[in-house]
């Protein structure tokens, strides 16, 4: 129980800062967690393998062992004062499902909750987690869009409308955006681009797009992709 409570004190810090606590350090977990300090973001990691424990040793600002099923172990561990939580566990979907429940019991603002079934996913929301995501299927829809059209990167932002990074077709270089009738003509709007040699900058109607940029459009997926398609 002293092991607990030295991590707690440590738990108790990291909450204080700009932090989140990511139960399960699988593939998706791990990558999640390492992403979060990459960006800046204390994170508190927690499974109950030693192994995967040990593998985050160092890496994370605080790493332990301990079985998030059980509401006394989470509190020792101050989880409780995270004002958001990521459950990345996808195996054991009791445990993940259980986990949740202590959580909203908790009243943690944010709970991120991952799904590996729609069934599973939809006891999460029903339990009331408001952030379940699907890593596997959402990946796999992204990567057959990819696939299936001309994108450098694509992203659903909601079913039916999207935004895709695209080298520009031919018809829309060297004029300004505003007279290319983009919206009219092809139902997308661009938001975004970069010179082929500059940094990122806002479009608007004066933008003028030269050979070898790159854009970011929006709108809905099918004219995204059809308008990806032009040369």
């Amino acid at each position: 129980m002293a092991r607990f409570a030295l991590f707690g004190d440590t738990s108790r810090r990291i909450a204080e800062a700009d932090s989140v606590a990511v139960i399960g350090l699988g593939r998706f977990g791990s990558a999640l967690a390492l992403e979060l300090m990459a960006s800046g973001t204390e994170v508190l990691g927690i499974d109950r393998d030693d192994e995967l424990v040990q593998a985050h040793n160092g890496q994370l600002t605080q790493v332990v062992r301990a079985d998030s099923t059980k509401e006394e172990a989470l509190r020792q561990l101050a989880v409780d004062e995270f004002d958001r939580v990521v459950v990345a566990i996808g195996a054991d979907v009791q445990a993940s499902i259980l986990t949740a429940s202590i959580l909203l019991g908790m009243k943690i603002p944010v709970i991120w909750a991952k799904a590996v079934t729609e069934q599973h996913g939809k006891i999460l929301e029903q339990l009331g987690v408001t952030h379940v995501i699907y890593p596997e299927k959402d990946m796999g829809r992204r990567v057959a869009h990819l696939v299936r059209g001309a994108a450098i990167d694509y992203l659903e932002i909601e079913p039916g409308y999207s935004l895709a990074k695209i080298a520009p077709p031919a018809e829309i270089l060297g004029i300004p955006l505003g007279r290319t009738t983009l919206r009219q003509k092809h139902g997308i709007t661009v938001t975004a681009f970069r010179p082929a040699e500059g940094e990122w900058q806002n479009a608007d109607n004066e933008t003028v797009l030269g050979e070898g940029s790159t854009v970011i459009i929006v709108g809905p997926t099918d004219r995204v992709e059809g308008f990806a398609q032009l040369r």
